[in-house]
């Protein structure tokens, strides 16, 4: 290693203190103990404590090969609370090195530029051999922050450290633990991979003394370099709380004995039940966050606890409600859709796609589509994707920023479905006063879906005078094939459900020969199906366009007229 130069007056700018320089680079409401951090979340007593035991034990054990921790998880799982409990019990057993904690909302610590320079300061003003070094090498060079992260660290952490090693200092008397939290929280997820590299190729240096725990919502930067071929796969020890651990009877103990303490305070033991607690930590779906709200929520001083959690158990939303006893989440869902749909649209072959349209359409899609005259219809993830027109693999790519909300787990047949980690997202999803602008009703996924159904119909040439004998025989792909059945199979119960919104395109669809197409494949689709529902659901849309498209109902009158004929429609035909 080259020797640092640490005489200030004969190699650094005599007319900058480095030290003032670096402060103003750091953030502090970053650190864990910060006033801007007040109050922050943390494990309660007995709470969490098979996860907290693991990771501390991690953090202790010096000569575990892995000293990357890496923690991931859903939002809303506990990350935070995990990581300032961490800290916390870290600083007071004199191995705390630094603390990073990342906020979207916090214009001083959404950004990775603030991280080495305030971890640096941590370094430095726990021994003061760190802190003049640290100082010389910003003096050496003032435009240090304006480097890469990697030359950075290698500045201000990595090269000062091997010169006290250099000179006989025992790196292992130091504080090691470098904890940081939130990394999904910074802007630019290019910038969050930076961070990571910088991580592995110069604090995990083999001659240094850190371990490092960095907890994050399971998104692309974090996600990537963890998965097999990543290139922190072998190096990090990962949690996975999603996976792994079961919150319930924490989230137990923790309302019980703050609703204990509110009894307490209001002079009513009894103001709750059991049956209030169980049913409060059903509805969390293992979100610790859900907790931590309608726990505030319930507490405010100024109000009576039994009264706010009456309205957390039965409340329904109602246009121009003022109470939002989901508030804070909501902000959070809010965040994580917002962020998902700017980078997702972001991408140019992406133009003109509505993501919020396509997500909500996945998620309408995991519980069924409610259809009439006996017609249901679940569609997978990737079902829906054909469906919508998209390309293949389009549903992994639609999700890609809402890991830390949604997964897609593939069933026994190979078909990959939407999982919502929580059900109040769902709920979200689907009220209009909690979503606000990033509400999508159901009849416009229903109305789009039924556009992309005649889409698929119109967009397969056909010779009605040269068709094959048999469907497979049909000169398309047999996933091509696939979803044209299902595009005809669904599109009477799908326009009966929107009705005259979709009145044009079924002009469009009748004038460039969709019937026709239809008229073609039924016998080599269903040669041998009673097809008496599917002919009556249609009828049932055409008795209605009669009054508001009649020529485009003649039309569709005639071929209706032509399959009752046929064996498939005779029986029970009303």
């Amino acid at each position: 290693m080259r020797d640092l130069h640490v005489n200030v007056n004969s190699s650094g700018d005599k007319s900058v203190d480095g030290w003032e320089l670096l402060l103003k680079k750091t953030a502090p409401n970053a650190l864990y103990n910060s006033g801007a951090r007040y109050d922050a979340p943390k494990c309660d007593e007995d709470t969490r404590v098979e996860v907290t035991h693991e990771i501390m034990e991690w953090i202790e054990d010096r000569d575990a090969p892995q000293r990357l921790l890496c923690m991931t998880g859903a939002a809303g799982s506990g990350k935070s609370c995990l990581q300032q409990t961490a800290a916390e019990t870290c600083g007071r057993s004199d191995f705390l090195a630094a603390s990073f904690f990342l906020s979207a909302e916090d214009p001083t610590r959404n950004t990775v530029n603030p991280v080495i320079p305030t971890i640096a300061y941590q370094l430095g003003r726990r021994d003061e051999r760190l802190k003049w070094l640290i100082k010389t090498a910003i003096e050496k060079d003032s435009l240090i922050f304006t480097h890469s992260l990697e030359a950075q660290t290698t500045a201000l952490i990595v090269e000062p450290f091997e010169y006290m090693r250099d000179r006989g200092t025992d790196l292992r008397s130091l504080p090691y633990a470098i904890l940081i939290d939130g990394l999904d929280e910074c802007k630019d997820e290019d910038r969050q991979a930076e961070l990571l590299t910088a991580t592995r190729q110069c604090l995990l240096a083999e001659d240094l003394p850190f371990r490092i725990f960095i907890a994050s919502r399971p998104e692309w930067a974090i996600r990537t370099a963890l998965e097999p071929g990543g290139h922190l796969h072998e190096m990090a020890y990962h949690i996975q709380l999603s996976n792994d651990y079961d919150a319930s009877a924490d989230m137990h103990r923790f309302l019980r004995r703050r609703f204990a303490a509110i009894g307490l305070r209001i002079r009513d033991s009894k103001w709750f039940s059991e049956g209030d607690i169980e049913t409060l930590v059903r509805a969390a779906s293992g979100q610790f966050v859900y907790i931590a709200t309608i726990y505030k929520y319930i507490s405010e001083r100024r109000a009576s606890p039994a009264q706010r959690l009456e309205i957390i158990l039965t409340w329904t939303p109602r246009e121009g409600q003022a109470t939002r006893p989901f508030e804070a989440l909501d902000k959070l869902y809010t965040n994580v859709l917002l962020t998902a749909k700017n980078a997702y649209e972001a991408v140019d072959s992406h133009h003109g796609r509505d993501f919020l349209l396509l997500f909500r359409t996945q998620h309408v899609g995991s519980s069924g589509f409610d259809l009439d005259n006996g017609f249901g219809f679940h569609g997978s993830a990737d079902a829906l994707s054909a469906l919508l027109c998209l390309e293949a693999g389009a549903e992994e790519t639609l999700i890609s920023d809402l890991r830390s909300l949604v997964t897609l787990e593939t069933d026994p047949d190979g078909n990959s479905n939407l999982h919502l980690y929580h059900k109040s997202f769902s709920d979200f999803l689907e009220e209009s006063s909690r979503a606000k602008n990033l509400f999508v009703p159901e009849s416009r996924v229903y109305m789009h879906l039924t556009e992309c159904l005649m889409q698929h119909i119109l967009q397969y040439p056909f010779k009605s005078d040269s068709m094959p004998a048999r469907w497979d025989q049909l000169p398309f792909p047999a996933v091509h094939r696939c979803f044209l059945k299902k595009a005809i199979e669904f599109l009477p119960p799908f326009l009966n459900k929107v009705s005259a919104t979709i009145d044009d395109k079924v002009v469009d669809l009748t004038q460039n020969g969709g019937w026709q197409k239809i008229d073609s494949m039924l016998p080599l689709l269903y040669p041998d199906t009673n097809l008496v529902f599917w002919i009556s659901t249609l009828r049932r849309f055409n008795d209605h366009l009669k009054d508001r498209k009649p020529d485009t109902a003649a039309v569709i009158s005639v071929f209706v007229e032509k399959w009752k004929k046929r064996d498939y429609g005779k029986t029970n035909m009303n």
